[in-house]
């Protein structure tokens, strides 16, 4: 299984990593924890994860597997469908000490992942590296334990890409700081990123055709594909359904907005009487 795993991790496992190693103790020279997911169709998606306390020196390192296992039985009080997949650590090397700690989650979980995450950035990027482990030595022995990378994915849930996007946005304000978007708003700002992507595959088409780009097979068939799966709707037909959808969206807005002034009016006058 481990020589064609991949591993997908979502946005709120990075998030959780770098939070954890800001919230370092200040003689701590990384950070460790369990990553919480579940195994799909040789794939291992990392849905969440959570800090262990640890201690590491030259000679040792000591983790505390008890603390580890009660925040893994409070988790599963949230989702049960979450299990140990592995263990992640801040830094990009695998020391000696990897190898101690990835023996307890191996009784853990049956193919644990070690997730390195690169918080000091050497390449100007946080790089995220993830491995799997394989015993070497002799027929009769085992002499040691070699860490095998598997491929990463980053994949996310339509929530989490609202809020990474919003992150994004904060990029450019120099208070760093996102106000959230009406429905409407977010409609919009859908539809100008909708329209950026049209004119870019266009630009592309354009380009093949005009022979000033390459042509790529793989792309036509993406292409092809996206095409096919566009519904075919007569325009008034379309028309007739937007207008009710956006009748009914604003006669929820206006419903909003009634029941907030009545509950307004209603403390005034719980207040008066008081």
């Amino acid at each position: 299984m481990s020589s064609n795993l991949v591993c997908r991790i979502h946005p709120v496992v990075l998030f959780t990593v770098i939070d954890s190693f800001e919230r370092r103790n200040e003689d701590a020279r990384r950070v460790v924890g369990s990553l919480l997911g579940y195994y799909d169709k040789g794939a291992v998606e990392i849905t969440n994860c959570f800090a262990v306390p640890h201690n590491e020196s030259e000679q040792e390192v000591a983790l505390d597997i008890e603390y580890a296992r009660e925040m893994f039985e409070l988790y599963k009080k949230v989702n049960s469908s979450e299990v140990i997949v592995g263990w992640y650590s801040t830094g990009s090397e695998v020391s000696g000490h990897s190898v101690l700690i990835h023996e307890y989650y191996s009784r853990e979980c049956k193919t644990p992942i070690h997730l390195t995450v690169d918080t000091s950035l050497k390449n100007g990027k946080m790089g995220t590296k993830a491995y799997v482990s394989t015993p070497i030595g002799v027929p009769t022995k085992t002499t040691g334990t070699m860490f095998t990378p598997v491929p990463v994915e980053y994949i996310s849930y339509e929530p989490e890409k609202v809020g990474v996007n919003h992150l994004q946005e904060g990029k450019v304000n120099t208070k760093r700081t996102v106000s959230m978007e009406s429905d409407l708003a977010h409609v919009e700002t859908a539809c100008h990123r909708l329209q950026e992507m049209l004119s870019t595959v266009i630009n592309y088409v354009d380009d093949v055709l005009a022979g000033k780009a390459k042509t790529d097979n793989t792309i036509g068939r993406f292409l092809m594909n996206l095409v096919n799966e566009v519904p075919q709707i007569d325009i008034e037909e379309f028309d007739t359904m937007l207008n009710s959808n956006m009748k009914d969206l604003l006669m929820v807005v206006y419903l909003a907005n009634f029941v907030r002034t009545q509950m307004a009016i209603h403390e005034k006058i719980n207040i008066l009487h008081i």
